[in-house]
């Protein structure tokens, strides 16, 4: 493999998630919340009990820790979610899904799912589906190597997953 071929390969990739990432915003998927503070939302009903340390949920979102704390403190004053002191460290925050969250997330990720089913059929059949897949699963196990950037495991995963 060559430079060029792994440069085309990201942008292909990255020009993609750009592409359906207007779409949904432009069909307002996620109303009334940002498609962040969805991202918050859906990560968090992903995690074990629907709670996370900040520091884990920030892992799995591209926004800054600070950005993070602040979007966090707005989706607490909006009874979306609860903010505590880890109970093992003092320094720690865990932030958990509350019920109106839970159901918030439930009510915009089934009309999210739904656009994404419409677009991503619109241009691959299942098998070509299931390949992308694959394929962004290796790719992000392979470059996931440290703490900060590896995944988490969610609740619908077992360890041998």
């Amino acid at each position: 493999m060559t430079t060029r071929t792994a440069a085309l390969a990201w942008e292909a990739l990255f020009r993609t998630q750009v592409t359906l990432m207007r779409r949904f915003e432009a069909a307002r998927d996620f109303e009334p919340l940002s498609s962040r503070e969805y991202d918050v939302l859906f990560n968090l009903s992903r995690m074990p009990d629907g709670a996370a340390r900040l520091r884990d949920l920030n892992a799995q979102l591209l926004i800054s820790q600070p950005s993070l704390s602040r979007m966090v403190d707005r989706l607490a004053a909006a009874g979306l979610v609860a903010r505590r002191d880890a109970d093992d460290d003092g320094r720690g925050v865990v932030v958990a899904l509350t019920d109106a969250g839970a159901e918030q997330q439930k009510q915009i990720g089934r009309r999210h799912v739904r656009h994404i089913a419409a677009l991503v059929d619109a241009g691959l059949d299942e098998s070509d589906q299931l390949a992308l897949a694959r394929i962004c699963e290796r790719l992000q196990a392979a470059v996931a190597d440290t703490p900060t950037t590896s995944r988490i495991r969610t609740r619908t995963e077992t360890p041998s997953s």
